[in-house]
């Protein structure tokens, strides 16, 4: 599996990126758009990402131990 591996810290810091182009930026439509379908996708990523480290918690914690889990089912 090649999986791209999402750090939240970077994804967040990309988004802000985006969102400050859109405030402060006089782009034109279709800039905007390409913008937002990339922050979009970014937050998309980063959900479930989230998801899979809550799942992982979860599982540590009814077990007190880490078990690796195959999300992709």
């Amino acid at each position: 599996m090649s999986e791209k591996k999402i750090n939240i810290e970077s994804t967040l810091n990309e988004l802000d990126v985006i969102v400050s182009k859109m405030e402060n930026e006089n782009l034109n439509l279709e800039d905007s758009l390409i913008l937002y379908e990339k922050g979009i996708s970014l937050v998309k990523g980063a959900q479930d990402s989230l998801n899979k480290i809550e799942k992982r918690i979860q599982i540590l914690s009814k077990n007190n131990e880490l078990t690796e889990l195959d999300l992709d089912d």
